[in-house]
């Protein structure tokens, strides 16, 4: 009961000092530790499509592709284990083109819930004596978070998605346009101790397939990554692979099962002001951009999965103390095997490219301006099902977002 008072004190003196403090940290009298941080973010996006529906513009006030975040941890130390608990609440600003938004489910009448507060972070870790670590609870998954992480455009607002100029949710940044999301996943992740290599294994809640029919996940989804990340003066390198190995069946008993899998690496090299990332993935039954979110599995063999890739090179220049240049490309495709001598049919294909002008206006303060043009060819499957071969975008904005 001491440690739940001292835990919400804690988080009522976190809320009144968050227009102060960077970060806020408590020691309490038990040997606990309470932090409270996180960022606001706000963009300006203009967005002009052309599709053979014509052009449409559209204007936003919105959040970019990392939402809001409020994150709350308590941290102590008992018989020799380092144990912490970890909240991460992550709200967005828009009303998605509705005027009247309220919170809650959608009242009479047809009135939407309010703007999402998304329960992003709610895990526990287990640290031991020799640095390794447990982590279990819902975190971001491990295969692909890497691409996501490394990715210049997670400060930003990347693409916004064709025809998704008043989008309810976050943006994609390159999300289905050089990688797949990993998203927030319940999981019990073993790491080993963070160094130059760092090797995490993780059990994860397994997905049912968005096709439909594959709804049975008898073991749980296992994912992996392999980190090496080396420093010497101004030059550094992080290297990573990842994996992901999942079986879901469409019967209780019986019937058939199909196997998705993936594979991702990527490199990132920083020499003095000049930072390049090149990185890519493979996949087969997993889908495309928000993975395992529909078209994972073959329409003339149900049992066989569709095949993906892409990938996405970056180059950052830091012309001063404050303001790094950047700029990326990439793409991703997703393949039906439709074909009797089994060749594989791009079905959908898509890129962007963005450059974009960060400004580290005070310690806290981020300046933000990017300029993205996303493109299809072919029709596009999975998330953007019916969007026509040839159809851009063009998506301007400018923002800020404020670190505490």
């Amino acid at each position: 009961m001491k440690r739940l008072t001292l835990l919400l004190l804690g988080l009522a003196l976190g809320v009144a000092a968050t227009a102060s403090a960077q970060g806020l940290t408590m020691q309490m009298s038990n040997g606990w530790a309470f932090q409270f941080s996180g960022n606001v973010n706000v963009f300006m996006v203009f967005s002009k499509a052309n599709t053979e529906a014509g052009d449409a513009s559209n204007s936003s006030v919105r959040t970019g592709l990392l939402p809001a975040f409020a994150t709350f941890e308590a941290r102590g130390t008992e018989a020799g284990l380092k144990l912490a608990v970890h909240f991460g609440f992550a709200p967005q600003i828009q009303n998605g083109g509705v005027h009247d938004q309220f919170g809650g489910a959608a009242a009479p009448g047809g009135i939407q819930a309010g703007a999402q507060i998304d329960m992003r972070q709610v895990y526990l870790t287990v640290g031991f004596k020799n640095g390794s670590q447990i982590l279990a609870g819902r975190e971001l998954g491990l295969f692909s978070r890497q691409n996501i992480l490394q990715d210049m455009t997670l400060y930003g607002v990347g693409a916004v998605a064709i025809g998704g100029g008043q989008g309810k949710g976050t943006t994609l940044g390159r999300i289905g346009y050089g990688y797949l999301y990993p998203n927030f996943v319940s999981q019990i992740t073993y790491s080993t101790k963070p160094g130059q290599t760092q090797l995490s294994i993780g059990l994860v809640q397994p997905s049912t397939l968005g096709s439909g029919g594959y709804d049975f996940t008898t073991v749980p989804r296992v994912e992996g990554e392999f980190t090496y990340n080396r420093k010497a003066g101004k030059n550094s390198q992080l290297f990573w692979v990842g994996g992901l190995w999942q079986t879901t069946k469409d019967a209780p008993t019986g019937g058939a099962s199909i196997t998705s899998f993936g594979g991702t690496a990527g490199i990132k090299a920083g020499f003095s002001d000049l930072s390049v990332v090149l990185t890519g993935y493979v996949g087969k039954g997993l889908g495309t951009t928000l993975m395992f979110s529909g078209d994972e599995v073959g329409t003339t063999d149900p049992t066989k999965g569709h095949n993906s890739d892409g990938g996405y090179v970056q180059l950052t220049y830091k012309v001063s103390p404050k303001t790094t240049l950047g700029g990326s490309w990439g793409f991703s495709r997703l393949k039906h095997t439709t074909d009797a001598d089994g060749n594989d049919n791009v079905t959908s294909n898509l890129s962007s490219y963005t450059l974009g002008i960060y400004h580290q206006w005070t310690k806290s303060l981020k300046f933000v301006f990017e300029g993205t043009q996303e493109e299809t060819t072919g029709e596009t499957e999975g998330l953007f099902a019916g969007l026509p071969a040839g159809a851009k975008q063009t998506d301007i904005s400018a923002g800020f977002m404020l670190f505490y």
